[in-house]
């Protein structure tokens, strides 16, 4: 049951996260489609694990994982280093946002 949940809350969070990534892509006038980034979140989810496993918690990790996920975001898009970084920042506002917006509807719901 515990795997489930966990299956479960990892499939929400790759979906919701690529369709934020599909939408700041799109803002900034990338014409891949939804499989793109899906597969940014996916490279996402296994970059800052690792790189937290390989150098622990800390600003360290969280930086050489930023490089490496916009590495990979760049190879996904094909794109440039200034392009990525600009789409990453995008991606991190409307994370922001959603992350406010979300649990807000949860409680209005009553979920």
């Amino acid at each position: 049951m515990v795997f489930l949940e966990a299956l479960f809350g990892f499939l929400v969070s790759l979906i919701v996260s690529s369709v934020i990534i599909y939408f700041a892509a799109r803002l900034l006038g990338e014409t891949e489609g939804f499989g793109t980034a899906i597969m940014a979140a996916l490279s996402g989810a296994i970059i800052f694990p690792l790189m937290s496993y390989l150098f622990g918690v800390g600003w360290i990790a969280a930086l050489l994982a930023g490089i490496a996920w916009l590495i990979a975001l760049g190879s996904i898009y094909s794109i440039g280093w200034v392009r990525a970084f600009i789409i990453a920042v995008v991606i991190w506002l409307l994370t922001t946002v959603v992350s406010l917006v979300l649990p807000t509807i949860g409680r209005a719901a009553k979920i």
